[in-house]
């Protein structure tokens, strides 16, 4: 059976340079959507967080009855996800990284999913997806010869533009897209808000919480 790996932020907080800490987690639609379209495909899923850490859903995420429907009806799988630090990527033809500002918080510096993600990006047979702010995982990957794992590769991300208008962009650490760039990514964007997805050979990235479904439409293509 086919199996993918889907690793959620465990982070409840986006801490800004102004000192606040700002409530965050893991974009519902960004989740459900990919999750319910590999489901009904019959694909294996295990969910991972750092730490083993139950994640939350951003509230702003929680938008229609439907998403927190779905969401409650995996509070099984939510609650006791897979420690990210136990995961072998092997036993794995995918990994999907859903955005949030929750992995600003603690994918972008954690060392596991860099580990899962240089096992993975290497082999063909296997595809690394990620949407919105889930690129944040793909900072800490790095490659064999010590450059960045993804540097030349063509991807997109919820963008500096799409920041500025959701007025998070003052006090932010760090934007998204600039980081992306300046570590060598090929950076190709859209109008702010609508569908986008890049498709890189085995790399599938998404810009924002509308790309939900084409990331999933394009990940089930990549290991059907």
């Amino acid at each position: 059976m086919t199996s993918v790996l889907i690793v959620l932020s465990s982070a409840r907080v986006w801490t800004r340079t102004d000192g606040t800490q700002h409530p965050t987690g893991f974009w519902a639609e960004e989740f459900a959507t990919p999750h319910r379209m590999l489901v009904d495909a019959g694909v294996d899923i295990t969910v991972a967080t750092p730490g083993g850490l139950v994640p939350v859903p951003d509230q702003k995420s929680l938008d229609t009855d439907e998403i927190r429907g779905y969401l409650d009806g995996l509070s099984a799988v939510l609650s006791k996800p897979a420690r990210l630090e136990d995961v072998d990527p092997a036993d794995y033809d995918a990994v999907l990284i859903p955005g949030g500002h929750g992995p600003m918080q603690d994918l972008a510096v954690n060392p596991d999913i860099a580990r899962v993600l240089a096992a993975m990006l290497p082999d063909p047979d296997k595809a690394v997806a990620a949407l919105c702010h889930g690129l944040a995982a793909f900072l800490p990957a790095g490659a064999p010869d010590g450059s960045w794992l993804f540097r030349g590769r063509r991807m997109t991300s919820f963008n500096d533009e799409e920041e500025r208008m959701a007025q998070l962009a003052d006090h932010a650490p760090w934007l998204l897209e600039t980081r992306l760039r300046q570590a060598g990514a090929e950076f190709e964007t859209a109008a702010a808000w609508t569908s986008h997805v890049v498709v890189d050979g085995n790399l599938i990235t998404g810009q924002n919480p509308a790309s939900a479904e084409a990331v999933g439409e394009a990940l089930l293509t990549a290991i059907g």
